[in-house]
């Protein structure tokens, strides 16, 4: 499966990924990293990649951060 940080390219240096990965996934920073980066990170030679629950809860954390920035635009 290509790599979510291939897809999320477009977007990469415009979000806060510490931000989404502690808010949205209650996790660290380096965990969202090698998920995006599908690095090892148990040593099993696996790449660390998404599971489907994490896709969706990626999915609506983006859209969910689109509609916050959208609100504050419309206030300007």
């Amino acid at each position: 499966m290509e790599a979510m940080r291939k897809k999320l390219a477009p977007i990469l240096m415009l979000v806060n990924w510490a931000g989404i990965s502690r808010d949205y996934f209650g996790k660290s920073r380096s965990w969202l990293h090698h998920k995006m980066s599908q690095t090892d990170v148990n040593g099993n030679g696996k790449p660390a990649d998404f599971t489907e629950e994490e896709r969706l809860k990626l999915k609506k954390s983006l859209i969910d951060l689109s509609d916050r920035i959208r609100d504050v635009a419309e206030k300007i």
